[in-house]
């Protein structure tokens, strides 16, 4: 067969290219400005709100909304007690996401043990959703090791709601404890103010107290392996020392009540 000429060539690839198929919206769109500190991933419109911070995406995919926590509705859990303001929450993000094409945003793990996508989610106007819920006061920051990004703004979002009273932040529920008031609230994710004593380091981790008996005080608890993310930012446990911080975690008890951090952002300090 005679070979066609080049000129013929490229005017079937232009017409090909022309022709083709469109990727789907928001393919290969940036993220927004500013947040260079994700990994653009692709889109999808939102199915269905499963609570405050999770979504189901019209592809089947389940979202997990990175780096916030919003209060918890019992989803079928036996027992389980539903947080204050859950349902408040949920028809926020409804309101938010619902039927919008978003686009999603990696920041670390990209997935949980749940096979749910970790994701931050922006609106097909540039909406930053994790931030809009964290201002709304029906989000806390709830960041992990392995995804970290976006925490110091998130942290902002939150304390500006913080200082305004905003949503969760009116509930008794949800206020900020101290020390001595930590002890009645093991086994609920908290956000404990107090001055760092002193700091012990025993057999590799650290624990901050917070008073002169350690069997019966606050703590913080660092592993020895999570003291190095501390040391990747700079940052070694004696820095707290005399300090007065707000940290965010689980409490759990173990001579007397303790969170265990594992990453520098769980910290905040409040004083020099």
């Amino acid at each position: 067969m005679k070979p066609r000429h080049p000129l013929f060539t490229a005017l079937f690839v232009l017409i090909a290219l022309t022709l083709a198929p469109a990727l789907p919206a928001g393919a290969d769109d940036d993220l927004p400005h500013g947040f260079a500190d994700l990994i653009a991933g692709d889109s999808a419109v939102v199915h269905e709100i499963v609570d405050g911070d999770t979504v189901i995406l019209d592809d089947g995919r389940q979202v997990r909304l990175v780096g916030i926590q919003a209060p918890k509705l019992p989803l079928g859990r036996k027992g389980f007690e539903k947080w204050p303001l859950a349902d408040e929450a949920k028809a926020a993000l409804a309101e938010l996401v619902l039927g919008r094409r978003v686009k999603l945003g990696y920041g670390g793990q990209r997935q949980d043990r749940y096979g749910r996508e970790l994701a931050h989610l922006f609106t097909d106007d540039g909406l930053w959703v994790q931030g809009s819920l964290l201002e709304l006061g029906l989000a806390r920051v709830y960041s992990f090791a392995d995804n970290r990004s976006l925490a110091e703004r998130m942290l902002e979002a939150e304390g500006a709601a913080r200082s305004e009273t905003a949503g969760i932040w009116q509930h008794p529920y949800y206020a900020i404890l101290d020390t001595e008031a930590a002890p009645e609230h093991t086994g609920r994710y908290s956000l404990v103010e107090g001055r760092v004593l002193k700091v012990a380091i025993v057999r590799g981790r650290a624990f901050l107290n917070f008073a002169e008996d350690y069997r019966t005080d606050f703590t913080i608890s660092i592993s020895s392996q999570n003291l190095k993310t501390f040391a990747k930012s700079g940052i070694i446990p004696q820095d707290y020392t005399g300090r007065r911080v707000r940290v965010r975690g689980w409490l759990r008890w173990s001579n007397g009540p303790m969170i265990d951090v594992t990453h520098p952002e769980q910290i905040e300090v409040l004083t020099p």
